[in-house]
This record gives structure tokens, sequence and C-alpha cells, in this order.
């Protein structure tokens, strides 16, 4: 790096901070365009703009002092209790907003670790039964809580075995968990057959929804078969929910649910001998943007039900038309049958690399998720997505007559790169190699990006080091490079 960046001895005019910070976004992701499909859920100006005035209202206001900004506890508990009765539960469910999924399932993980210490004392390393598609923030949470992860595998359909995950059971499972829907595959495990299953055994069950709890409720109400998964479900204990997903609001707003307080309890966090004070928490977070709230509560209040419903059909609709366009590529096959808006695709032909796809597509402009075991494409649809859908099926069948014409792009970039992820054994190579790339990304020595450069730098370029010395080290597990 040439220069150490510093504080500015005098400030900049505000308006060359905001060019310069325009300058900055050319080379990220073109989500206004619909080119991504993840990461942003957008409907359009007027609803963003909408978003930016209630955010904006509340941009100073702190959620860690609810008797401080009573009216963020009222928004809190108003988006709380309609996200309850949304997902069909009573008046004793309970729960609090989060700064998204991810702290959401942490949360949940915490809890049921408290809750199962209370109960079994003695208890050191509580267990979670949960699916090989469960989100890997129940992994994160696992290795901050101290908490194993009991994995079960997946049936033929891409849902978890029932009995596989009864069979897991013993005297230190602490909770399970399943998916509304997961997102590798986007399909929803079988909630009340391992509803029975926690009740037999007077387990906690966990539905991650954080995907669909804002979009199944409503496709349900426009028709669409979606198999039981909320509170109406006997042995269902808590429910995550993004409402920055499918709920449209602004970034970081989720909920965590529970049935009662007597689960919610183990959720706190209480500290009497602090020198500043009595401490309490309801979250992972101590200081709590009060925008977040204010914005999630105003999502819901402005879109209601009928504007879910809409927007869920909306969005199903266009998941219909991508995915019939999937199925007319000869090529191509999609992994199971997922009753949302998240596919996951792979190749069936060993002459088009899956991988080498993708990296046509990101030359053709479109930001690609790539995923492993198996190795496949994958994309979530939203309402916006209506307009490039068929561009979206063009270009993939062209990427793959183009892959198919040259055999040599599965051994360059990021299609080396994965594929070779994919195929080796020593995983534990891989996340040493990682774990140096964050270090170096995140270090005193860190790169930052050129804006004024033309190119912008891809998968191959950031991760290139990484690349070759997996290359180097694994040739002998993955043939000829």
């Amino acid at each position: 790096m040439d220069e150490f960046v510093r504080l500015p001895k005098k400030g900049l005019p505000s308006d060359e901070i905001l060019r310069e910070m325009d300058t900055f976004r050319e080379h990220d992701a073109r989500w206004k365009e619909g080119k991504t499909w993840s990461l942003v859920y957008y409907l359009n100006e007027a609803h963003t703009d909408f978003l930016k005035q209630a955010y904006g209202k509340y941009f100073s206001e702190n959620a860690l002092n609810p008797l401080a900004f009573q009216s963020l506890k009222r928004f809190e508990t108003e988006v709380v209790q309609m996200t309850a009765s949304m997902l069909h539960g009573d008046r004793e469910v309970v729960g609090t907003m989060t700064a998204g999924g991810t702290e959401s399932v942490m949360l949940a993980v915490k809890a049921y670790r408290d809750r199962a210490r209370a109960r079994h004392k003695g208890l050191k390393q509580p267990e979670m039964i949960l699916p090989e598609s469960a989100h890997v923030a129940f992994i994160k949470a696992a290795h901050y809580f101290d908490v194993k992860p009991v994995f079960v595998p997946l049936t033929k359909d891409f849902t978890v075995d029932p009995a596989e995950m009864e069979k897991r059971i013993n005297p230190r499972t602490a909770l399970l968990v399943v998916s509304a829907p997961n997102y590798p595959y986007g399909t929803i495990d079988p909630v009340a057959d391992v509803g029975r299953i926690a009740l037999k055994h007077g387990l906690p069950l966990h539905v991650d929804a954080c995907l669909g709890g804002f979009l199944l409720p409503f496709l349900e109400k426009s028709g669409y078969a979606v198999p039981p998964f909320d509170f109406r479900v006997p042995g269902v204990t808590s429910i995550s929910a993004d409402v920055h997903k499918y709920g449209y609001a602004a970034k970081g707003a989720s909920v965590i649910l529970y049935k009662n307080m007597d689960y919610l309890k183990h959720q706190f966090f209480v500290y009497a001998d602090w020198a500043g004070g009595v401490f309490a928490s309801s979250g992972l977070l101590g200081t709590r943007p009060g925008g977040s709230i204010a914005a999630a509560w105003a999502a819901m209040k402005v879109m209601g039900e009928e504007g879910y419903t809409e927007q869920a059909r909306k969005a199903m609709d266009v998941t219909v038309r991508i995915k019939k366009g999937i199925e007319k590529i000869p090529e191509l096959d999609i992994l199971g049958n997922p009753p949302a808006t998240v596919l996951r695709f792979v190749s069936n032909d060993r002459d088009v690399d899956i991988y080498a796809v993708g990296d046509v597509m990101e030359k053709y402009g479109w930001h690609i998720d790539r995923q492993l075991k198996p190795e496949s494409l994958h994309i979530m649809v939203t309402p916006s997505h209506a307009r490039v859908a068929d561009f979206y099926v063009r270009d993939l069948a062209e990427a793959i007559t183009y892959v198919r014409n040259h055999p040599n792009a599965r051994y360059d970039g990021g299609a080396a790169l994965y594929g070779m992820i994919a195929a080796i054994p020593l995983r534990k190579m891989v996340h040493k190699n990682v774990l140096k790339m964050l270090e170096d990304m995140y270090g005193s020595e860190s790169v930052i990006p050129n804006f004024e450069e033309e190119q912008k730098p891809d998968l191959s370029t950031r991760l290139g080091t990484l690349y070759l010395k997996l290359r180097h080290a694994l040739r002998k597990y993955i043939g000829k490079m």
C-alpha cells in the first residue's frame, strides 16, 4: 500500500465527499439493474425514499435504553406482535428485534444453550441437531457459544430426514433446528414431523425462517402450496424472520420470536456489578440503531397484508418464469422442487463446467452466487427481477454455448478456483489459506482498491494467492489443471 490513510487536517467540502463516494461505488454489484440474486431486496425508488425518511427520523436514537426512547420500544413491540400474528402466534408469543438473521439465529442458540444448562446442572457442551443445509449462522453460533453442532443428512428431495434427526437425540441435546426454506436449496424441511419429535422428547424446536418468514405466509394467501412451518405446528418454540429481506425494510432488521417468556428469558443478559451501573441487554448488541427499527415498523405499516401478498405473488411469478426457462436448457437441472423463490441448478453435462458458466455470466454483468456440494449456481428472486428474467435465461444459454466451445474455460479464473475447492479432500488447507486471506484483507497492509482503474477486480484476482497455493499443493488429487 503506497499511502497510509490519515484523518485530513482540514475537513473536505461535503459535495466533494459525496461525489467521491459515488465514484467508489461504480464497481459495486449492480443491484438496481436486477443484476444481483442476493444481498439486496429492492422494490422501487419510491419505497426506498420512504424507508430513508423513516430511518432518518430516528437516525441518532439508540434503542439500548427503551426508557429513554419509548417510541423505539413501541416500534419494536409492534413489529414483534405483527410478525407473531403473521406467523400464527398467540398473545403469549414474545421476542425482540435484532440487527439481522445471524444475530437472530445466534440468540436462539444462546438462549437454548442457557436453558439446557439451567435444566441440567453440569452440562458443559450442549448439542444442537440441525440439517446439513442449515444456514452457516448456526455454525457460527456453535463456535461462539460452545455448542456442538450435530448434522443430519438430507433426503433425495433435499430436506432433512426426521428419522435420522431423532436418532441423534441424547441427554446433551439442547435444541432441534429446521429451515423454511433453507438457503442452499430453497426447500422447506418437514417441520410438522420434526415438531412431533420435539414434543416426544421435550425439546425446543427452532424454525429458521429468516429467508421465508415474510414470504411464505403471503405465498400461501396467494394460493401456492406451502407446507406448515410456523406456530401452527405443535412443537415449534421459536422462529427467526428477517424484515430486511422479503419484508422490504432497511438493513439490518430481523425478528426472533419465542412461544413464551419461559424461552425468551434465557436470551437476556444482565450484569448488576458494573461500575457504570446495572447493564441489561436483550440481544448481542449494546448500541442498537434506532433507524433500522423505525424503518422496519414503517415498512410493515406501509406494505400491509395486501402489499406483501402482491409482492410475494410477483416474486413467485418471476421465479416460475425463470424456472421454466432453466428447465428448457438441456444441460441444466434444478435440484429438488423448491416451493418458493430460491433455485439451485447444476450442470448434467460433463463438457459444461457450471463454474465456468458462472464466470461467463459475470462477464455479461451478472453477480453470480456459486455453491458447493454439489457444484452449482444459485439465485434468490425478487419482484424487481421481472424486467431481467428473460435476459438472464438468454445469457445463461449463451454462456453454456461458450463454455462448450471453450473447454479450457474450466481451468481459468473463478471456475478453476471453485472447482478445486469442491474437489479437494484437504479442507484444513482451504481453511488455513482463507484465514490468511482475511488477515491480509483486514490487516495493516491491506490493499485499498484503486477505483480509477477501469478493470474491476474479479474473483480470481482477489483470491489468486489462494488459488496458486492450492493448485500447487493439491495437483495430485485433482489431476491436470
